[in-house]
């Protein structure tokens, strides 16, 4: 399995997200920044995965988006 996701295996995973997990992406994300302020993205994700029995690929794609919009914000 590739460590990578391409766009679009990102999105098509953040729209199941909702579906498989019972709340919104936005309610994921919020979670993250109420967080622990985990420097490494893999640590960021095992804390996602253990803290609220996600499996990897959803928890990475989580993180991957947070960090997506956190840069974002950045370039402002």
């Amino acid at each position: 399995m590739s460590l990578v996701f391409s766009e679009e295996t990102h999105r098509n995973l953040l729209a199941r997200i909702p579906h498989c997990t019972g709340r919104e992406v936005s309610d994921w994300l919020r979670a993250v920044d109420d967080g622990p302020a985990f420097l490494r993205f893999e640590e960021k994700v095992s804390w996602l995965r253990h803290e609220y029995d996600l499996a990897y690929g959803h928890a990475k794609a989580i993180i991957h988006e947070h960090d997506k919009r956190r840069a974002a914000r950045r370039l402002r």
